[in-house]
């Protein structure tokens, strides 16, 4: 294998001409932002480029039914939905309740100005308790997994499941900040978060029913095609 081209680029300049040309912040978008750090929330939502990945791969896909599994404030949510066919739904999942509120308030913003055209759900607790609940609702054209890190694999298999063939499963995070391939130097809670992200990669390249790669953002964006059923 020929390995000189390197795979993604780390050229702080290339990242800023990318960002100036496509200006992946907007006005809505920032606002989402502003309230959800006035609201005290960790500034941990998904960068602007990435959210443009997003709202990429959902306008391909055309979701009529969404899922997303780690909501903090609604930000990556208003992209996918941006992408969804009219009329959609986004399930989305969210632990902390007061997060929960943050998104539903910009969220019900921008479905009273229009910005937002389909229907969406927030569902607070634990997703993995709480996924059963919607299953009848699928299968589902898009799944987005944000959320603990230890629970990337269980989250990716009900995705598989749930999934429609053609539908696509998306793990942020998934360079695990740069040290998904250094496992065997990771103990304790780091071997726990950075071994499970290793784990959902794996099961993405091996997977019988996915075609996968990973996009070689700065923070590693996986994408998983079901391309068949069992």
């Amino acid at each position: 294998m020929n390995r000189q081209k390197s795979y993604g680029q780390g050229n702080p300049e290339l990242a800023a001409y990318v960002e100036d040309l496509f200006q992946p912040t907007d006005t809505t978008l920032a606002k989402f932002a502003d309230r959800s750090r006035e609201a005290g929330l960790p500034e941990i939502q998904v960068g602007a480029m990435d959210g443009r990945h997003l709202e990429i791969l959902s306008r391909l896909v055309r979701p009529q039914r969404a899922v997303e599994i780690g909501t903090l404030g609604g930000y990556s949510g208003l992209c996918i939905a941006r992408g969804m066919a009219p009329g959609g739904k986004l399930y989305m999942f969210e632990k902390s309740e007061h997060h929960a509120a943050v998104a539903r308030e910009n969220l019900s913003g921008a479905k009273e100005s229009g910005e937002l055209k389909v229907e969406f759900e927030i569902i607070s607790g634990a997703a993995i308790e709480n996924l059963a609940n919607i299953e009848n609702e699928g299968p589902f054209d898009f799944v987005f997994i944000d959320a603990d890190k230890q629970g990337y694999p269980a989250y990716l298999e009900w995705a598989v499941t749930h999934l429609r063939v053609g539908g696509v499963v998306i793990g942020d995070n998934t360079f695990a900040w740069g040290e998904v391939h250094r496992t065997a130097e990771k103990s304790g809670r780091d071997l726990a978060m950075v071994g499970a992200i290793h784990e959902f990669n794996r099961r993405v390249a091996q997977h019988p029913l996915l075609r996968g790669t990973i996009f070689p953002t700065a923070e590693g964006l996986t994408v998983g095609v079901k391309i068949h059923e069992l």
